[in-house]
């Protein structure tokens, strides 16, 4: 399913921007036919902007892009903790969300949309290396540094690079659909979902084989969610006590191994309704969760929505 609406994004590149920053929103958004998105990549004026790491970058717009886009993202720049940004940059960024853009912020570009005021109250994340230094800056944001994506709706910030792709993917998601969103992933040859609450980094250090062993679990349980799934059934095909890999678990994922189930049935039945023409029931027995009314049940828990509205949202336009 295409979308009837195009989404235009504006990538802001300022000085300092860091190559794989400004590189994951341009090319999971990249202009495509299946893909209902136009991108421009801009700077605070036309022409040539120095970039970190030896690179610079020509760009074709200036700050008249955020007054076109829809999505605004931000890449992360270097040394964002010793100036803001020009006042003409925060002024557009403030005016685009004004106008009702969201403004998503990649690393250390979550300087960028702190320095407008907009973050202030607000949850925000930004790489761990440089979160003391955002609160430090920035007091009145709510500065969490153990998850990968904050969304705060029409503002969204994320950790490191690899964490820029999970937030692009969760955008994706929202705009069209898990199905769009997990063929973007394959495509990037990502990971379909990772959730924001996902910890940055594991805060002690893990034997790499039980690593190893967790994310054959994820995907030996992501075969099998139509099947009756516990948290001993995990546990044992980790090779762990339930005690051990439930701690772990919830290191590694943000979220309890019962918890990271649910959801993923729920992401599952999501591609489903947007993909099959199943009744609810069906789709309920599908993705394990028995019932139409337990579906319809954890729909709303966890997305706020029913099945059936949530299949007119993505459906439509086709």
């Amino acid at each position: 399913m295409v979308s009837s609406r195009l989404y235009r994004v504006a990538v802001l590149v300022l000085d300092g921007a860091k190559p794989l920053d400004v590189g994951i929103p341009a090319q999971v958004f990249t202009t495509r036919a299946s893909m209902p998105y136009e991108v421009r990549v801009c700077g605070a004026a036309p022409g040539l902007v120095t970039g970190g790491d030896g690179l610079a970058y020509h760009v074709a717009h200036g700050l008249d892009a955020l007054a076109w886009a829809d999505i605004v993202f931000v890449p992360g720049y270097r040394f964002p903790d010793r100036d803001d940004p020009p006042p003409a940059v925060v002024a557009a960024l403030v005016a685009a969300h004004e106008r009702g853009a969201r403004l998503a912020a990649i690393s250390t570009g979550a300087f960028a949309l702190a320095a407008t005021g907009l973050l202030d109250g607000r949850r925000a994340t930004t790489h761990w290396h440089y979160a003391r230094a955002l609160k430090e800056r920035h007091p009145l944001v709510l500065v969490d540094e153990n998850v990968l994506f904050v969304d705060e709706g029409t503002l969204l910030t994320s950790a490191g690079a690899a964490s820029g792709i999970d937030l692009c993917l969760h955008i994706l998601r929202g705009d069209l659909g898990v199905a769009a969103s997990n063929h973007a992933a394959r495509r990037l040859v990502a990971a379909p979902y990772r959730s924001g609450g996902q910890a940055q980094y594991v805060p002690r250090s893990v034997p790499e084989p039980l690593g190893e062993r967790f994310a054959t679990t994820r995907e030996w349980a992501l075969r099998r969610l139509g099947e009756h799934l516990t948290l001993d059934d995990l546990a044992r095909q980790a090779g762990v006590s339930p005690r051990t890999f439930s701690r772990r678990f919830v290191e590694e994922t943000g979220y309890t191994p019962m918890q990271w189930v649910m959801r993923a049935r729920v992401d599952l039945a999501r591609e489903l309704l947007e993909r099959s023409q199943r009744g609810v029931e069906q789709i309920a027995a599908d993705v394990g969760l028995g019932t139409g009314a337990n579906l319809r049940l954890h729909f709303q828990q966890i997305l706020g929505t029913s099945p059936a509205e949530y299949r007119r949202t993505f459906t439509r336009g086709e």
